[in-house]
């Protein structure tokens, strides 16, 4: 019973780490309608930036990961100005071939950059190691990672449905020549939520690389599992993509530890298993976009 708890405890730190990681790209491809397969190259580069001011310039950790998520923001909103904004009215097969493109080109950089080794982030002492609780240890940097994402969860939720700006970006998506009509800045507002699911991806490749790992081929290493967890989930909501977090992460953590051979495949098999009950995803919507 020990076991099966802290495997419990383990599953959901993962599952609410890839929600912060994939959550952007719930975001960007459910509600702004944008196939961004980029994404994993911003939360790139916020583990980086992380990284480079922990380790290497003694900056605290939660001082660095303020500075992830601007980073990774000025980054993305700089790419939406100049580039993205082009591609909003082009088919899903234009985006995703831009995208897997600069996907590939930023590994090339970071490559060069900082090289193709493994790198990890230095904690505090007061993150490091665990404690028991009733006997189940808990560590103490997913705990803090389960407080963050919790929190984080909850705040995103009552922005996009309780707030004036969530009604303004459905709106926005819904029928943009409309929206223009009524007085809502269509590009700004576009422009705003793309940064902002960025920037979200930089605090999760921040908050991610000391458990992950972080290295040049990230964004193609994890991009299959921030698909998995918009698809699963369902894109038209947020609430459908951190639940399937929560699921996959707790299948992957378990089966690797009772079945470490098949481990792997757990996580594939969950996919295949819900979208053949579910083809739309747990919350998505009964017709197409």
């Amino acid at each position: 019973m020990t076991a099966i708890l802290t495997n419990l405890f383990d599953g959901v730190a993962y599952g609410m780490l890839l929600f912060v990681l994939a959550c952007g790209l719930a975001v960007t491809l459910g509600l702004m309608n944008f196939v961004n397969l980029a994404h994993g190259a911003f939360a790139m580069a916020g583990g980086y930036v992380c990284m480079v001011l922990v380790n290497r310039m003694g900056w605290p950790f939660f001082a660095a990961l303020p500075l992830a998520f601007v980073s990774s923001a000025a980054i993305g909103i700089l790419l939406e100005r100049t580039l993205y904004r082009h591609l909003y009215t082009r088919s899903h097969l234009d985006q995703v071939l831009f995208t897997i493109g600069l996907t590939f080109m930023s590994v090339a950089a970071v490559d060069y950059i900082q090289g193709s080794s493994r790198v990890f982030i230095n904690l505090p002492a007061a993150l490091q190691g665990q404690f028991d609780v009733f006997g189940v240890g808990i560590g103490r940097y997913r705990l803090m990672i389960i407080v963050i994402c919790g929190l984080l969860t909850i705040g995103l939720q009552m922005v996009l449905a309780k707030t004036r700006f969530g009604s303004r970006l459905r709106a926005a998506v819904d029928d943009p020549r409309a929206a223009s009509g009524l007085g809502i800045n269509v590009p700004q507002v576009f422009a705003f939520t793309f940064a902002f699911g960025c920037g979200l991806a930089g605090l999760g490749g921040a908050l991610s690389a000391e458990i992950l790992g972080l290295d040049p081929y990230f964004p193609l290493k994890f991009m299959i599992y921030f698909l998995i967890v918009v698809t699963v989930g369902g894109s038209s909501s947020i609430t459908g993509p951190f639940l399937a977090s929560l699921l996959l992460g707790i299948g992957d953590v378990a089966g690797k530890y009772y079945v470490p051979k098949m481990g792997p495949f757990v996580i594939y098999t969950m996919m295949i298993v819900i979208l053949i009950w579910r083809p739309n995803g747990l919350f998505g919507r009964t017709a197409a976009r």
